[in-house]
């Protein structure tokens, strides 16, 4: 994804003067690298220091600009946490703040580098709303929304690299702060957040045999939440599941467990409470945590 975001926000760039990029000693990846050649006066880079990423864009924004403050997701929210709540939340002031590779994208760098709580601490700031797109497309589209916002804080997950596009010709449009169907079924709905709706996809493709085929949800807006959707989906399907690469407290899971009244038709899969130490894939880790194909599988068909 963040090749995607980089390509697509050159492109944008080249048509909208405000854009800006300021980040935090992240080396160049992909389009940025062209981001930087082209744009030079509209790049930033403030080297190791995430506190004044959030004030330099802060300032940016202040003055009329549209920045996208940039870096690995552990450290462009939970480092300079208090600049995102004071800077930015407090006063207002339209900033994305743009984690990359958030949930468990970095597992083999270990717990340093996974951010497996930010969408609870980010829930918890007044003002900010939560983008967590699953597709690149979904991610354009996300980005679209992030340029025109005149309110406030974002803060925008995006996944790392090589993830697939899900979104297809019946795949419902987006629209900010509303759950969107990727794929329709019946009797089961698996509601998921970034890039991990690609188990839904693998479970879809195994669910074949018991003739089962559920309805695939992607909620990209966390918040505000679509509580209204939620209860669409509560009133059509006869079981839930959800799947998420972050802690059981304040995710998708926790939402839809602490809303819906029948707990019982609702099975989460989320990281469990407690700090990560393994250095291994991010399939390892999920499996760890009990957020594998099987196990949802079987939740789903008993």
């Amino acid at each position: 994804m963040r090749n995607v975001f980089a390509n697509y926000l050159v492109n944008k760039a080249k048509r909208n003067k405000k854009i800006y990029f300021v980040v935090a000693d992240i080396s160049p990846s992909g389009n940025m690298e062209e981001y930087q050649s082209i744009f030079k006066n509209r790049f930033i880079n403030v080297g190791v220091a995430e506190q004044t990423m959030i004030g330099v864009s802060a300032g940016l924004s202040m003055s009329g600009k549209i920045p996208f403050a940039y870096t690995i997701a552990t450290f462009s929210l939970y480092r300079p946490f208090e600049m995102i709540r004071n800077d930015l939340a407090y006063q207002n002031i339209p900033v994305t703040v743009v984690g990359m590779g958030s949930g468990t994208v970095y597992a083999n760098l270990g717990g340093t580098h996974l951010t497996q709580e930010d969408i609870s601490i980010a829930r918890s700031i007044p003002n900010m709303r939560i983008l967590n797109p699953c597709d690149p497309s979904e991610l354009k589209n996300c980005i679209d929304f992030c340029i025109k916002n005149k309110k406030g804080p974002i803060y925008l997950k995006i996944g790392k690299a090589g993830e697939k596009t899900f979104v297809s010709n019946e795949t419902e449009n987006w629209f900010f702060g509303k759950i969107r169907k990727i794929k329709n079924g019946s009797n089961v709905a698996i509601i998921s957040t970034g890039p991990i709706i690609k188990k839904s996809f693998e479970i879809l493709k195994k669910l074949k045999e018991y003739n089962i085929k559920p309805s695939i949800y992607s909620c990209h807006t966390l918040k505000p939440f679509d509580y209204k959707g939620l209860d669409k989906i509560d009133k059509k399907y006869k079981k839930i599941i959800t799947i998420e690469d972050h802690s059981e407290i304040g995710g998708i899971g926790s939402i839809c467990k602490e809303y819906i009244k029948n707990k019982n038709k609702v099975k989460t899969f989320s990281l469990k409470d407690k700090f990560i130490h393994s250095f291994h894939s991010q399939d390892h880790l999920l499996k760890l945590h009990g957020i594998e194909n099987k196990k949802i599988i079987q939740a789903i068909i008993k």
